[in-house]
């Protein structure tokens, strides 16, 4: 049975951190990046490969959400 964490978990929201921007938990990069990748059809592993500071399974874990 897959188990999804908390939102708070995997993503923050912090006017220090990108003015606000949600960004996955310790890093700046926006979860609305993933997002974008997502939509164009982009494979997930290509954002892995241009993302590596954030955590395989937080970015799958948001994309459940």
């Amino acid at each position: 049975m897959l188990t999804i964490p908390n939102i708070e978990q995997i993503v923050v929201q912090d006017d220090d951190i990108l003015g606000g921007i949600p960004v996955f938990v310790g890093t700046r990069v926006p979860v609305q990046t993933l997002f974008d990748y997502l939509e164009a059809s982009q494979p997930l592993d290509e954002f892995l490969d241009d993302f590596p500071t954030s955590a395989a399974s937080k970015r799958r874990s948001c994309s459940a959400w």
